[in-house]
C-alpha cells in the first residue's frame, strides 16, 4: 500500500513509520530484525530503508602501487525491503539516491523494486562520497533529486530508457521527498530550497519527509513556510533521539541542524551516557507528543541503533 494512501486512509490519525540501515556487509538479517522486533508491536504502517553509494579505496599491490577498489559497505536494501514486507507485513520505503548509480542501474533497481511488489520510494540525491568536497554525480548518473524523480515518473507512465520498447507496463510509484526545516546546507536561502522543493512536487512528489530536527517551532514554521509556497501535500516530521554527548557536535557538524540550548545544556549536565539517553528520550517524548497533538500525519523516527529509545517513547504516546 503506498505511504500517501495510509494517510488518505487514517482518518486524522498520527501515524507512526521507522527508518533504519542496512546492515554492514558480513552481518546477516538477523540484525534487521533483531532490530526491528520491538518495533513492530507499535504497528508502523510502513519502513524506510535507506540506501548507500558505492566508496572508492585504494589498495596497495605487492609492488608498491595502489589499486583502485569500489565497494559498497552496506549493501542489500531491495531484498532487506522484500525481507521486511515477508516476515512483518508490513510496507516499506526503499530509499532511491543518485549518487554512485547510473540511470541504468537506477532503472534496474525500480524495476526489481516493482516486480517485489514494493510501491513506495523515498527519492534524495545523497551526500557527497567521502573522498569528494562535493557532489558529484556518477558517469551516466543524476546530479540532482529532480532529474531522479523525473526518471521514476517517467516509469509510472511505462517510459523506459529504451525508447523503442513497445507494450511497455507502467509502474505505480508513489515518490516521498526531502524537506529541510532548517534550510539544506547547499541552498542560499530558505525560499530558493521551497522552490526547488515546489518543483518535486509539481513533478509527481506526492509527500515530504524531514531531516530531524530538535525544536518543533521550526517544523511548525517550516510547514506555514511550505503551504505559503504553494506546496500542500502531506509533511512528516522525522526525528531522532539525543543519546551520547557527542552527538552534540556530531550532529550539527554532520546534518547541518542546530539542537536547543535548553536540550544541549541538559545532556552537558549528564554525568555519562545512560544520563544522556534518559534525557533525550524526554525531550523525544515532548516532541512527539506536541507533534501528535498538532495532527501531524506520521510520526518517522530515525532509530539508528537505538530501537528501545524508540520504543521507549512510542509506550508513552
Amino acid at each position: 500500500m503506498k505511504v500517501i494512501d495510509h494517510i488518505r486512509e487514517s482518518g486524522g490519525k498520527t501515524l507512526l513509520s521507522f527508518e533504519i540501515l542496512p546492515p554492514l556487509k558480513g552481518k546477516g538479517i538477523a540484525a534487521i530484525y533483531n532490530h526491528l522486533d520491538p518495533l513492530m508491536e507499535f504497528k508502523p504502517v510502513y519502513i524506510n530503508v535507506t540506501y548507500h553509494r558505492s566508496e572508492h579505496i585504494f589498495k596497495k599491490r605487492t609492488d608498491g602501487s595502489f589499486e583502485k577498489v569500489v565497494i559498497r559497505k552496506r549493501p542489500g536494501t531491495e531484498a532487506i525491503c522484500a525481507s521486511i514486507m515477508n516476515r512483518y507485513n508490513v510496507d516499506t520505503v526503499p530509499h532511491l539516491i543518485c549518487g554512485g548509480f547510473s540511470v541504468q542501474e537506477t532503472e534496474d533497481a525500480l524495476l526489481t523494486l516493482s516486480y517485489l511488489g514494493i510501491d513506495n520510494v523515498l527519492v534524495l540525491r545523497g551526500d557527497a562520497a567521502k573522498n569528494e568536497t562535493s557532489f558529484e554525480p556518477e558517469p551516466g548518473g543524476h546530479k540532482y533529486a529532480l532529474d531522479l524523480l523525473n526518471q521514476v515518473m517517467n516509469l509510472n507512465k511505462g517510459i523506459y530508457l529504451e525508447e523503442e520498447l513497445k507494450g511497455t507496463n507502467s509502474t505505480q510509484f508513489c515518490v516521498g521527498v526531502a524537506g529541510y526545516p532548517e534550510k539544506h546546507f547547499e541552498a542560499p536561502n530558505m525560499q530558493t530550497d521551497l522552490m526547488y522543493l515546489k518543483k518535486k512536487v509539481e513533478a509527481g512528489a506526492e509527500y515530504i519527509v524531514t531531516q530531524m530536527f530538535f525544536d518543533n517551532k521550526k517544523f511548525f514554521t517550516y510547514e506555514k513556510q511550505c503551504r505559503e509556497a504553494g506546496i500542500h501535500v502531506p509533511i512528516i516530521p522525522g526525528l531522532k533521539p539525543i543519546t551520547s554527548k557527542k552527538q552534540l557536535t556530531n550532529i550539527p557538524r554532520t546534518f547541518y541542524v542546530d539542537i536547543p540550548t535548553e536540550l544541549s545544556n541538559e545532556v552537558l549536565k549528564c554525568k555519562d551516557d545512560a544520563d544522556v539517553e534518559k534525557a533525550g528520550t524526554e525531550w523525544l517524548l515532548a516532541q512527539s507528543k506536541e507533534l501528535k497533538a498538532a495532527g501531524v500525519p506520521v510520526l518517522h523516527y530515525y532509530t539508528l541503533g537505538k530501537p528501545h529509545v524508540v520504543c521507549n517513547v512510542v509506550k508513552e504516546l
